[in-house]
């Protein structure tokens, strides 16, 4: 009996991008049934890979922290370990859905026949360098469709139908309160973030339809404007800082997520969570959220942004939805 084929993916970075490389998984287990698919990740975002049942193994890499340090002894050691693991397993094929330079050094250590975009294609067109194969996919498109097409190309299939993010996520165990609605107010660019005074008065309105309103955060910035947000509205809860399996739990058994442009809005949405993403500086057709198990929708972009009825209208549309059918279980790959 042959050895099973297998497939290296290299999405390291950011959130939102790991999220959106996880219907890839879904797409080779359909196509290319009994593939062994490992993927490289940054250790801060390797929960996201292990939630689809399909990712046998996920290799931990920490390309931010050894830029920082490279030249230390310890940052030294652990490069040396990473490329050591990689160079252990051989690869059919090795798929750098990144198209950076930082993603093609990684596909350097690999073995196997190393795909990815063209110049043309690629975010960062030097990249290209590295790999045996170059497959063009147009920009114009989604970020989940340019990922697709590029597995595809690079395994010969053609993906078929809407995306499906395949993962694995049980609701938190003890939910702060049902029901309740999860606000991601936080983003690394300041210009997408919804202004305090509408976010306030969104959850004054919301919650007197009976939604608690869990205030999730990262960094102690969030965190102090999480706590901000909440004062004085009834009801309201920031917890404990959550790593991203424990939010996906906690986005499972939400009633709807509410969400500027940030990767844990993406996360939400693969869970299952009803979501609602308001963009402003940003391009919705390029980055928005698309929904699999459960409605998704878009305000805002390219300059536009949504005011506090907007924002609640469609928050309504989307409680209504789900109120007039069962919620979904998690899907298989």
């Amino acid at each position: 009996m042959s050895a099973r084929p297998r497939l290296l993916i290299i999405k390291t970075s950011s959130l939102g991008d790991v999220v959106h490389a996880l219907p890839v998984v879904s797409d080779i287990n359909a196509a290319r049934p009994g593939w062994q698919i490992d993927w490289v990740c940054e250790e801060a975002f390797t929960d996201i890979p292990e939630l689809h049942p399909g990712v046998a193994r996920v290799i931990p890499c920490a390309i931010r922290k050894w830029r920082r340090s490279w030249w230390s002894e310890r940052s030294r050691h652990e490069i040396a370990c990473f490329k050591e693991t990689l160079r252990q397993s051989a690869y059919d094929v090795v798929l750098d859905l990144q198209g950076l330079l930082k993603s093609a050094w990684i596909m350097r250590q690999a073995s196997g026949e190393r795909h990815g975009y063209t110049w043309s294609s690629a975010r960062e067109p030097l990249a290209t360098l590295a790999y045996d194969v170059r497959h063009g996919v147009a920009w114009n498109q989604h970020a989940i469709a340019r990922n697709r097409q590029l597995a595809a190309a690079a395994l010969g299939f053609q993906p078929d139908g809407a995306p499906r993010y395949g993962v694995a996520v049980a609701a938190a165990e003890n939910p702060v309160a049902v029901p309740y609605m999860v606000a991601l107010h936080a983003t690394s660019r300041t210009d997408k973030l919804w202004p305090e005074a509408d976010w306030r008065e969104l959850f004054a309105r919301l919650s007197g339809r009976g939604l608690r309103i869990v205030l999730p955060w990262g960094t102690p910035l969030e965190r102090e404007r999480s706590e901000r947000l909440a004062t004085g509205i009834e009801g309201a809860v920031v917890p404990a800082r959550m790593a991203p399996r424990e939010l996906a739990g906690l986005f499972a058994a939400a009633q709807v997520v509410v969400g500027v442009d940030t990767g844990l809005l993406h996360l939400a949405v693969a869970a299952g969570a009803p979501a609602l993403a308001l963009f402003g500086p940003t391009n919705p057709a390029l980055t928005g959220v698309q929904g699999e198990r459960a409605p998704a929708l878009n305000l805002g972009g390219d300059g536009v942004v949504p005011d506090v009825e907007q924002v609640l209208d469609a928050a309504n549309t989307l409680l209504t939805a789900v109120a007039e059918r069962p919620r979904a279980q998690p899907a298989s790959p």
